[in-house]
This record gives structure tokens, C-alpha cells and sequence, in this order.
């Protein structure tokens, strides 16, 4: 074997050592804690939209709420989601895995947030009374973690407290009742 060849193996050798090691650091990046934001993100977009769903406020049966959605609000717009009425302070979980993608105050659903879930779909949460300490946008959350607490801010001031909760899918918002009451036929 000449010269010319010997070194070309050598640099092809050292090539993919170095894209070995740069393969092992990169699997070791993306199991650390700082990339479940990344690793959320890439589970979600390849998921399909849920076919069910639990109520996120607690105590509360798919049984006990009235579908709502669709219904006129004023002369101008329709109702994009259900209400779901509970004590004030009632906790608020995600009804399913996804990113934090909001967590505001204004408009007409006062204290929201926002969790970006399976299929690119987002989720609405409104009219909280507090949000659950340290929510974050950017923040991992699964089914069952506190997102706040039911209240009636935004345009809710002066009605029964409950949680505003629309689902927004491609083609806009649709009527969640019936992910919940599917999960329920399940339990």
C-alpha cells in the first residue's frame, strides 16, 4: 500500500471516530434534562390527535357537563370550547402531554394557558383564577399536572367560576365533550 492510500485511511479512520463520538455526545444530549422541551416537541409532532381525553378539572364527570360549544356569544361569535363549572380554586390539570406553550393575562379569557399537545393540537385553558406556581412556557407538562386554579377572570367576572377549555386543531377549534365522555365510557 503507498503513501497517498495509507493517508486516505487515516483520515477516513479519523472521520469516523470523530463522527462516532460526535454520534455518543449527541445520545448523550438528548437524554439529559435540559432537551425534554426537544423531546417533547418531536413525541407530540409525530403523535396523532387524542381520541379521548379526562376532564382536567377535578371532580368533575363528562356526565356533569353541558355542551356548550357552538353556542352564540353576543351577535359576533360562537363558543369554542366548553365550560366546566367547579368551586373556585378547584385545581386544573392538562388533560394531555404536551408544552406549555402560554401562560398570560388578558382578553377574554383572562389568567390562560396554553399547551401545545399530540398532533400540533392546542389546548385552552381560561378564566383561571391563579396559575400553578412556577408554570412556565417552555415547560413539559403530562395529563394530570396542576396547571392553575378555576376562577373568572376575562369576560367570566360575574359568573359561576369555571374553566374555559377549547381544543385547536387544523381546521380550528372543536368540541372537546366528546374526548371526555369517551374516556369515561372507558373507566
Amino acid at each position: 500500500m503507498g503513501r497517498p492510500a495509507v493517508r486516505r485511511l487515516r483520515r477516513f479512520a479519523w472521520t469516523m471516530l470523530s463522527l462516532a463520538v460526535l454520534a455518543l455526545l449527541l445520545a448523550w444530549a438528548w437524554g439529559q434534562p435540559f432537551m425534554a422541551s426537544p423531546r417533547m416537541l418531536w413525541d407530540i409532532s409525530r403523535a396523532s390527535p387524542p381520541r379521548e381525553l379526562p376532564v382536567p378539572v377535578q371532580g368533575v364527570r363528562a356526565r356533569q357537563i353541558a355542551d356548550t360549544f357552538g353556542a352564540p356569544r353576543g351577535t359576533d361569535r360562537t363558543h369554542q370550547g366548553v365550560d366546566i363549572f367547579a368551586r373556585r380554586g378547584t385545581p386544573i390539570a392538562s388533560a394531555t402531554r404536551g408544552i406549555v406553550v402560554s401562560v398570560r393575562d388578558g382578553g377574554l379569557g383572562g389568567k390562560q394557558v396554553w399547551v401545545l399537545g399530540p398532533g400540533r393540537e392546542r389546548h385552552y385553558y381560561a378564566h383561571l383564577d391563579d396559575w400553578a406556581a412556577e408554570l412556565s412556557a417552555g415547560q413539559v407538562v403530562h395529563p394530570g399536572d396542576v396547571l392553575g386554579y378555576v376562577g373568572t377572570t376575562g369576560n367570566a367576572q360575574g359568573t359561576p367560576p369555571h374553566l374555559h377549555y377549547g381544543i385547536y386543531g387544523a381546521q380550528g377549534a372543536y368540541d372537546p365533550l366528546p374526548l371526555f365522555k369517551a374516556h369515561a365510557a372507558d373507566r
